[in-house]
């Protein structure tokens, strides 16, 4: 087999990143249009990511939140995205690197993206002390319900060239 050296699976894993990144960007700016919200899995311990210690304790491996209805001060960057979110009614800010995230879903449309995080050095996690809820100052996203963390499975990843497979959210 012949030598990528153009890195095709670098390219397209960049590219599917920045999908990522302008729906980010398009839901800090306008909210969530219509029933649209994203499940979105990273590895706890992946270097950038911040987090508590009671949702590091909670979630040492990996963490799905869910941006639906209540996140606040949605910030998007270059590299990484940072959200205020209520866990069991605790305000928390998260900081997590577009590399830390295993799979982005938007089950309203039957959409997802799976990322390979094999290569995603893990590090001693930077630990954030709770957030403040928002306050009449700030200015929240307008999307306005509980966001959760849930434990649902995802694959193992498989290594190499890296497959988005689109036809298992497609209706049969």
């Amino acid at each position: 087999m012949a030598t990528d050296h153009i890195r095709y699976d670098v390219l397209a894993r960049d590219a599917l990143r920045g999908v990522l990144r302008k729906v980010l960007t398009d839901a800090a700016a306008h909210g969530l249009p219509g029933e649209h919200h994203f499940f979105i899995t990273f590895v706890s311990k992946a270097e950038g990511v911040k987090l508590s210690p009671r949702l590091l304790a909670q979630y040492p491996e990996e963490m799905t939140i869910i941006l639906q209805h209540q996140f606040w001060d949605l910030t998007v960057l270059e590299d990484r995205f940072e959200v205020g979110l209520s866990f069991g009614g605790i305000p928390e800010r998260l900081v997590v690197p577009f590399s830390a995230i295993k799979s982005f879903l938007d089950p309203s449309v039957k959409f997802g993206l799976q990322f390979d995080t094999s290569d995603v050095a893990e590090v001693a996690p930077e630990t954030l002390p709770a957030a403040p809820a928002p306050s009449a100052v700030s200015v929240p996203a307008p999307a306005t319900e509980t966001a959760e963390a849930t434990d649902e499975p995802t694959p193992p990843s498989q290594g190499g060239a890296e497959v988005v497979r689109l036809d298992r959210f497609r209706k049969k």
